[in-house]
This record gives structure tokens, C-alpha cells and sequence, in this order.
């Protein structure tokens, strides 16, 4: 079986060819458009996935080395995301299901990234615990099944991603925050500055960025724009570690309590090289089974798309015409 996978949820458009549990090929643009607006313009996001989608399914099926009429199935992201860009890639899952008469199945965007790391670990244990960690998210799932998904731990304010970006802009740096702090923070002195590791009053499993972000602005703010220059790589790194550090505590906490030694990390904070080799310190610490996806498939991805569709439309699963997109959609 062949299945096409769509994902235009925030950013990048991207369009992918699986067949039987192997990714053909994995497209994605990413709008680079919207650094030079220092984050994500919605309208812009609608505008440029209409511009790409065509581009990308097309060079998906191509480089996969198939037609159009081998597809056997659509996976296609209706949520969470930016409500004009799911419609973008939606209405086209749509449209080509009915030319082609195959059915269609509409993917959380938040499954997708589960299944970005049981792609490469087709034979992955349950239960494991999962930590999506974007820039719209931040949540720690029990994973007992597929399709069966316990939330331990989120967010109650800004996402790890987001604390990222928003102390990328504070230091003067481009979007997306992310590359641009870990690219800055190499060689950098991670103690320079002893930035708190945020806890949350009422649960000591969720996670609090907010008030991380709120430290370096006064921080910065304290100090000469020199001084800024001067140290930004020392500056960088410190705020880096705090956010990584803030992440694996909380693994490190759940994992204990609830006697699971697995852990899938994907979304894309999860392509920052130190939280990977600090992950790697506490998995030899606690002798954790760890595991990363590719770097291609830690950002938003039609892969991670297809293949958790594809499992459904094994299953039997479809979507029906009426199904519309759900910006806020939970997992």
C-alpha cells in the first residue's frame, strides 16, 4: 500500500511518499519569509502553502519513483496548527481524493510526532513515554498503544520552542530562535549565568517557561548592549542549558514514578545537538532507552504524517468530506 502524506500546519509545507512502513521520500519547504517578521505571520503562512503545495506533492511522488494513480491512500494534517494553513492542506487532500477515488484520513499533528520516532523503531515497546517538544508544545504522553495516549505533563504558559524564540529576539537574533541560540551558544560557558529551572506550584511534572524568558530579559536589560555583544555566546548557552535542563528533569521525574524506561523525543527543539548529548548523559545515568528521530524528521514533516495514516488506513480508517480543520485540536 501507498500513502501520501500532507502536513502544512504552521510553516512548512511538506509532502511525503510511504509505502509499506518505508518513507520514499519526504519533502518540505520551509517559508523563510517569516524571519523577517521575527515569527510566524498567519496570513503569509496561508499564502505561501498555496504557492508550495502543488511543487511538493509533485516532487514527492516523482522522487518516490511512482504515478499519481499508485497512491492508495491521504494522510493530511486537520490539527492543531494555524487554521488557514490546515485549510490549505486539507482542501487538497479533499480534492485529490476525489480524483483519484481513494480515501483520505486527517492526522493530530501531535500523533504525527509520535510516529516520527516509531518510523525508525518499527519495533518500539509499549508502554513509552513520548516528550513532544516544539514550538507550539511542550507535553510529556504515556503511550500504552497507538491511538492510546495518556497526558503526564504540558505546558501552562510558553512552549519550550517558544522560549527559544522569544530569547532569540531579546538577544537581538534571527527566527526561528531555536538554531539561531544553539548555533550562538557553541563554545560558550553554559555557567555563566545561573538562569532558574522554573517548577509549577500545583504539579511537579509540568512545565513553566515564561518566567525563564522574563530572567534574561532583566538580565539583559541590567547590563550595556556592549557587554551583550561581548558575551552573547556565553549569554546564549546559559539560557539554552536552563531550558534544556527544565526538560530533563521532567523526564527524569516521570520516568521514576512511573517505571518506564523508554522515551521517544521528537518535534523540533528535538534537533538541538545539546539537549541530544544531554539526553544522552541521563539515559547512561538511568539506564534509559532514549531515542531521537532523524534530524529531517524533528521539524513538521509530512512523513511522521503518512505513516501515522498509513496505520490507519491499514486499520481500515478514512475521513469523510465534512471533517474540517481544528486549530485547537487535542491529542
Amino acid at each position: 500500500m501507498i500513502v501520501l502524506g500532507i502536513e502544512s500546519s504552521c510553516d512548512e509545507t511538506s509532502a511525503s511518499i510511504v509505502r509499506d512502513y518505508k518513507i520514499l521520500s519526504n519533502i518540505t519547504i520551509s517559508q523563510e519569509i517569516h524571519s523577517n517578521f521575527g515569527g510566524v505571520v498567519p496570513e503569509i503562512a496561508s499564502r505561501e502553502h498555496q504557492k508550495n503545495i502543488i511543487h511538493v506533492v509533485n516532487k514527492a511522488i516523482k522522487d518516490a519513483s511512482i504515478v499519481i494513480n499508485d497512491i492508495d491512500g491521504i494522510a493530511v494534517t486537520y490539527g492543531a496548527g494555524l487554521k488557514g494553513a490546515l485549510l490549505v492542506g486539507l482542501n487538497f487532500a479533499k480534492g485529490m481524493s476525489i480524483a483519484l477515488n481513494i480515501p483520505f484520513i486527517g492526522i493530530n499533528h501531535l500523533e504525527g510526532h509520535l510516529f516520527s520516532n516509531i518510523i525508525q523503531n518499527l519495533k518500539t515497546r509499549f508502554p513509552f513515554i513520548a516528550l513532544i517538544v516544539s514550538g507550539g508544545h511542550t507535553q510529556i504522553w504515556k503511550v500504552n498503544s497507538i491511538g492510546n495516549y495518556i497526558l503526564l505533563a504540558n505546558t501552562v504558559d510558553d512552549a519550550a520552542g517558544e522560549a527559544f524564540d522569544k530569547g532569540a529576539r531579546l538577544l537581538g537574533l534571527s527566527y526561528p530562535g531555536g538554531p539561531e541560540i544553539e548555533r550562538v551558544s557553541k563554545m560558550g560557558n553554559i555557567n555563566y549565568i545561573q538562569f532558574p529551572r522554573p517548577k509549577v506550584r500545583e504539579s511537579k511534572y509540568n512545565f513553566s517557561f515564561s518566567g525563564l524568558k522574563t530572567s534574561l530579559m532583566y538580565y539583559l536589560n541590567g547590563i550595556k548592549k556592549n557587554d551583550i555583544s561581548k558575551n552573547m555566546k556565553d549569554i546564549a548557552a546559559s539560557y539554552q542549558e536552563a531550558i534544556i535542563d527544565t526538560l530533563l528533569n521532567r523526564l527524569e521525574l516521570l520516568t521514576k514514578d512511573e517505571k518506564i524506561y523508554d522515551i521517544s523525543i521528537a518535534g523540533g527543539v528535538a534537533a538541538n545537538k545539546r539537549f541530544r548529548e544531554k539526553s544522552e548523559e541521563l539515559s547512561k545515568k538511568n539506564n534509559l532507552n532514549i531515542y531521537f528521530p532523524d534530524f529531517d524528521l524533528c521539524t513538521d514533516n509530512a512523513g511522521m504524517i503518512a505513516m501515522a495514516g498509513y496505520q490507519k488506513i491499514k486499520d481500515g480508517h478514512s475521513s469523510n468530506l465534512t471533517l474540517e480543520v481544528k486549530p485547537n485540536l487535542s491529542l
